[in-house]
């Protein structure tokens, strides 16, 4: 199975250092979350098109809650957060955009999936410094979920490059990652280590 790649951006640099790192990890993922709640819709858009002029690909870029910012953009991929826009209103607006939604349990799921949701993002997994004080889900549940979910699921959550095997065992297609990272001392060395990992993973499972 080929497990995907999704970096997850922190929220944490400036645009110019958010940039020069998305610039060179980008090869090694599959697809690139911005995700970046502090800064304007200007500034968003803004990065995005600065990222579709340097050359990575308008289908790796996936722009958190601000379908404002994808539509100007013709990039095909938004994510919805929780307390996002209703998904079903947004397809039908927008049939052929691709949506992703944030869900936590498994009855989430099935509401995401039933509202159209062309993926999931479900956590968190591990314990991680974002969710201070709350449980991580059951692992076992990724199983639970997509045994009766057909679209893809991609893991959340104090993820590293140890943990994704246990997340593929569990039926996980991919995980979306922001601390190892966006976090690391050199992120592009992180995200060659994480590409490898998965690729003896699906070489090891097809």
């Amino acid at each position: 199975m080929d497990i995907k790649i999704m970096a997850v951006t922190n929220n944490k640099y400036s645009l110019e250092k958010l940039s020069s790192i998305l610039l060179e990890i980008h090869p090694y993922v599959d697809y690139i979350q911005i995700r970046e709640k502090a800064k304007s819709s200007k500034e968003i858009y803004l990065l995005c098109e600065s990222l579709l002029k340097e050359g990575i690909p308008g289908q790796k870029i996936i722009v958190n809650d601000r379908l404002d910012v994808a539509t100007l953009l013709s990039l095909k991929q938004v994510h919805l957060p929780a307390n996002g826009l209703p998904i079903p209103q947004v397809k039908s607006f927008y049939p052929k955009l691709s949506i992703g939604a944030s869900v936590h349990n498994q009855k989430e799921a099935a509401l995401a999936e039933n509202s159209q949701a062309d993926y999931v993002i479900y956590g968190h997994c591990y314990p991680t410094d974002s969710k201070k004080g709350k449980p991580p889900i059951v692992l076992s549940s990724i199983s639970e979920i997509k045994r009766v979910m057909p679209i893809p699921l991609y893991a959340i959550g104090g993820i590293t490059e140890e943990r994704v095997g246990e997340l593929a065992n569990f039926g996980a297609n991919g995980v979306a990652i922001m601390s190892a990272i966006f976090s690391a001392s050199d992120p592009l060395k992180a995200v060659k280590r994480i590409r490898e990992r998965c690729e003896e993973i699906g070489i090891k499972t097809s």
